[in-house]
């Protein structure tokens, strides 16, 4: 069958543009066959990476009809059935863009520069300084290393980091990625600056609580790490930290009570406790008047406050839930 493959050209000081490629195709073949293809047969001059072909070395990652994936992993049979193709109709067609939130070099090539340093400032390697050294390897429990099974899967494709869109409004924020190893790092029970991470991951711009909680790292990671799971967890290490009162562990805490109380949120109070840490903090709470004022003027400040109905529902089963999560 015939497929039509539209790909996003990119050079220096050219504007990208769509070319048009179309090739008979089986419904076997990867996407990276036939990239393979049009290089070997009809046009030379297409970039791309490649290496092991085996969903191995992740070097293939790219944007696949819309969502980035490693074009060694999917094939043409798979896109059809989520393009909803069915047969007799014109040939498909496939767009194939680089992956977003990176500079292009290019066509499909992109600088993974902006990668690499946002994983770096995590620190992404075990950390025994404190440690004496020893005469034999840290050892451990298949129990402790069945921890790391998931996050250690990760082949730093950038799929994720592609696809997030707090990446795309936030250049703080250092990627789904990294937040991943993060985790990866506090579980391994060789590591000893547990307090040292959770204070730097605990941060509103850079760490877990910049995260928008879209799921579509977890939805494209080709190797099943599932990174918002992670950044999760890290969340409730954090939270688990009665002693820390940070503006992003307020806000959990506050929306969580609020609710708890009304069925949902309470739109007077809920920023003025939060930013203001409950009236402790004048000057924080003086930033949000001008925004309050506009609302007010807009119209859109409410000034009451129903709660749902059946809340006591609502607390039941919060309170199941924080049982269930901290064992009490």
């Amino acid at each position: 069958m015939k497929v039509t493959f539209k790909i996003l050209r990119s050079q220096p000081n050219f504007p990208p543009k769509f070319q048009f490629y179309t090739l008979e195709v089986e419904k076997g073949n990867t996407i990276l066959d036939c990239l393979n293809r049009i290089k070997w047969e009809l046009d030379g001059t297409l970039a791309f990476r490649k290496n092991c072909r085996n969903t191995i070395c992740g070097s293939c990652a790219m944007k696949i009809n819309g969502r980035a994936a490693l074009a060694c992993k999917e094939n043409v049979g798979g896109e059809l059935e989520k393009l909803g193709f069915t047969e007799g109709e014109n040939p498909p067609l496939f767009e194939i863009c680089p992956l977003n939130n990176l500079p292009v070099l290019k066509d499909l090539v992109v600088d993974m520069g902006n990668f690499w340093q946002d994983l770096e400032k995590i620190e992404p390697y075990v950390v025994t300084k404190e440690i004496p050294a020893r005469e034999r390897e840290f050892l451990q429990t298949p129990e402790e290393r069945k921890l790391l099974t998931d996050t250690s899967n990760c082949i730093m494709c950038g799929a994720c980091y592609s696809q997030c869109n707090a990446k795309e409004v936030n250049p703080f924020f250092v990627g789904p990625h990294a937040l991943a190893k993060s985790y990866r790092l506090l579980a391994d029970s060789r590591d000893n600056i547990t307090e040292n991470r959770l204070e730097k991951y605990n941060d509103i711009q850079a760490g877990v609580w910049g995260c928008t909680r879209c799921y579509f790292c977890d939805e494209v990671c080709p190797m099943g790490v599932a990174p918002l799971t992670q950044i999760t967890k890290i969340k409730q290490l954090i939270l688990q930290k009665q002693d820390t009162n940070s503006t992003p562990i307020r806000h959990r805490k506050v929306l969580v009570e609020m609710v708890k109380q009304g069925g949902w949120i309470d739109e007077r109070r809920f920023a003025i406790t939060v930013i203001s840490n409950y009236f402790r903090d004048l000057k924080a709470l003086l930033t949000i008047v001008p925004l309050g004022l506009r609302m007010i003027l807009a119209g859109k400040f409410p000034f009451t406050f129903q709660p749902s109905q059946d809340v006591w529902q609502i607390k039941a089963l919060i309170q199941d839930i924080q049982r269930e999560t901290h064992g009490t």
